[in-house]
């Protein structure tokens, strides 16, 4: 019986060692996990925006001339001095006036006409815009009476507010122009009659007084020290500080996607964060060259502040900001980072972790920051995915975190 037995335990024996050499060489010979970095899915708010820098400038800006050839006495003025309409600037003592022959006086008869018929006809357009803007007032006023009882939404009010606004500066703006074209005007007649004094062999008015056109700052000084100028020569810039727009060049594939009224967020200017709308999209792009010496086209947009003034009183003209253009937004979406996406058969799909090992999941997404994306089908909150997947990574994959 002994030796029937012997041999069937040596053939267990024999048969639990080759099971564990096999299981051995599985084990050693088993591909190794790939190490991989997570993110979770979450939920939480998402904009998806375009960042530009820009810089602020007034909308109307005068550049006064001499209205005379002579002598220009020195100006006080300093960059940044206040001055009302009508304010005395400086002095120009002209050259002797010459007696202008018929064809000379008719031109300069001519010109004073077309001064006074821009003047009417910029006075209709400050009537025109008067009424624009007291509509738009009158419709902010309403929408505001209606807020109360929920009749109105929050855009619908904030779009009214806006249009007012612009219109206010639109009003502001014909009626610089009306006053400018006021002083044209007497440009124009006191040439006519500084010559009719000569021929008349009067004496003419030894200085000319150039003024103000408008109420604002004086924003530059072309020319402050006395002597010899020529007719037209630039003397001084003014405007109004407190009517400010911001000018941002945009690339040109970026500001396809702009319009009117669209929101924008300025910061890097050394104070809080302002807001504004975009006014104005130019047509017409232009060729720049970027830091790196890349030719890029450019458009520039034109935004409207719409923050009250006492938040960016500190701003003046041709100071730095940084825009971002709010393309869209949402406060609550399901969010994967961007870095986790890739394309598989011609969708995008992402690694899912089950168990320790990868899995290939198809998404549907929808917006996307760069950052992170938005997904609207395909996953959970919490889901557990690889960012930043690698080729050696395939579907099924044992996994090890770094």
């Amino acid at each position: 019986m002994a030796a029937q037995r012997t041999p069937k335990g040596k053939w267990i024996f024999w048969l639990f060692v080759a099971l564990m050499i096999t299981a051995v060489f599985s084990f050693v010979l088993r591909p190794e996990p790939v190490w991989v970095d997570l993110a979770a899915v979450e939920r939480g708010p998402m904009e998806v925006t375009i960042l530009e820098e820009g810089k602020t400038r007034v909308k109307d800006r005068y550049l006064i001339s001499s209205p005379v050839a002579g002598y220009i006495h020195r100006i006080e003025l300093d960059v940044g001095d206040l001055v009302s309409p009508g304010e005395l600037l400086t002095h120009v003592d002209p050259t002797p006036a010459s007696i202008l022959d018929a064809r000379s006086r008719a031109e300069a008869e001519a010109r004073a006409a077309a001064a006074r018929a821009a003047l009417q006809s910029i006075r209709q357009k400050v009537e025109a815009a008067a009424a624009d803007a007291d509509f738009a007032r009158n419709e902010y006023q309403r929408l505001q009476a209606l807020e109360a009882s929920r009749f109105v939404s929050a855009e619908q009010l904030q779009q009214a507010k806006s249009t007012a606004a612009r219109s206010q500066a639109i009003l502001r703006s014909a009626r610089f122009d009306e006053e400018v074209a006021a002083h044209e005007l007497a440009a124009a007649e006191t040439r006519l009659q500084i010559s009719t004094a000569s021929s008349n062999g009067q004496k003419p008015a030894e200085r000319v007084a150039v003024r103000s056109p408008v109420n604002g700052a004086v924003l530059s000084l072309v020319r402050q020290s006395e002597g010899v100028i020529q007719a037209g020569e630039p003397i001084l810039e003014v405007g109004d500080p407190s009517a400010l727009e911001v000018v941002v060049d945009v690339l040109s594939v970026d500001a396809v996607k702009l319009e009117p009224g669209l929101r924008v967020r300025l910061g890097g200017w050394g104070g809080k964060e302002l807001e504004a709308t975009v006014r104005r999209v130019e047509p017409i792009g232009f060729e720049d060259v970027s830091a790196l010496g890349v030719e890029e086209q450019r458009v520039q947009v034109i935004a409207d502040m719409v923050s009250p003034r006492e938040e960016w009183q500190q701003l003046g003209d041709g100071y730095r900001v940084d825009a971002r253009f709010i393309l869209w937004q949402s406060q609550d979406t399901l969010l994967v980072p961007a870095s986790a996406i890739f394309e598989h058969n011609g969708r995008p799909t992402v690694f899912v972790i089950l168990d320790g090992a990868a899995y290939h999941r198809t998404l549907k997404t929808g917006q996307s920051n760069g950052l992170a994306t938005q997904v609207t089908e395909g996953l959970r909150e919490q889901d557990q995915v690889v960012r930043h997947p690698g080729r050696g990574l395939s579907n099924g994959d044992r996994i090890r975190v770094r």
